[in-house]
């Protein structure tokens, strides 16, 4: 489990070592889908992300708030607020915190689809974001 002085300390190193922030982004992605393999997920697939992206559940579809290009800004179905851009090419503060990933994964797939998503569908979904040019 990573805590947030771990967290803090691994962002104060990428600092000093002159890393970007993305650097640090792609740190915490990489820990997550290090995760999803423990929990049985494997090979992630950009084009099963984006399919899971695009999907109807239950409920709605991720698209439905934010947007079928990751690039851009959605806007929440309820409440109407923008939602930034989900890609880290162009949001390099998405994927930064472990914590709020966890939460939002929880929040959304619930949201949509009426469960929780797998570890494959969140490592699919995340391959999509993170390689969305």
């Amino acid at each position: 489990m990573v805590t947030r002085t771990m967290k803090k300390y691994a962002l104060l190193c990428c600092c000093l070592s002159g890393l970007s922030a993305t650097a640090w982004a792609s740190g915490a992605s990489d820990a997550e889908f290090a995760q999803f393999k423990t929990d049985g997920a494997a090979n992630f697939s950009a084009e099963q992300g984006k399919k899971n992206w695009n999907r109807d559940g239950e409920k709605r579809a991720c698209i439905t708030c934010h947007g079928t290009d990751p690039k851009k800004s959605g806007q929440h179905a309820t409440t109407q607020k923008v939602i930034e851009p989900m890609s880290s090419k162009v949001n390099p503060e998405r994927y930064t915190d472990i914590n709020k990933m966890d939460k939002w994964f929880k929040r959304n797939c619930e949201w949509a689809w009426s469960r929780e998503c797998t570890a494959q569908e969140k490592g699919d979904i995340l391959t999509y974001l993170t390689s969305t040019d």
